[in-house]
């Protein structure tokens, strides 16, 4: 007789989520960018960025900075 024994295992894993405000004077990809850059810094296995506002800086009818608020997720070592 023999027995077959399946398992699965699940492991779950835990995502911290921060928020970084980031600016550029040539565009809103470069400001995202640049969130990015400092947060990897200091945060590893960063798994994603979500912007949830942009806005730029206007004088004499021109824009002069671009700026992102951006959610940043990374995973949490286990």
């Amino acid at each position: 007789m023999s027995i077959i024994i399946n398992l699965k295992i699940e492991i779950m894993s835990i995502v911290k989520v921060i928020e970084v405000i980031a600016s550029s004077e040539k565009g809103f990809t470069e400001a995202t960018e640049n969130a990015l850059k400092e947060a990897s810094k200091t945060v590893k296995n960063i798994k994603s960025i979500y912007i949830e506002n942009m806005n730029a800086n206007v004088e004499n009818n021109k824009i002069v900075s671009y700026a992102v608020n951006a959610k940043i997720s990374f995973l949490i070592d286990s």
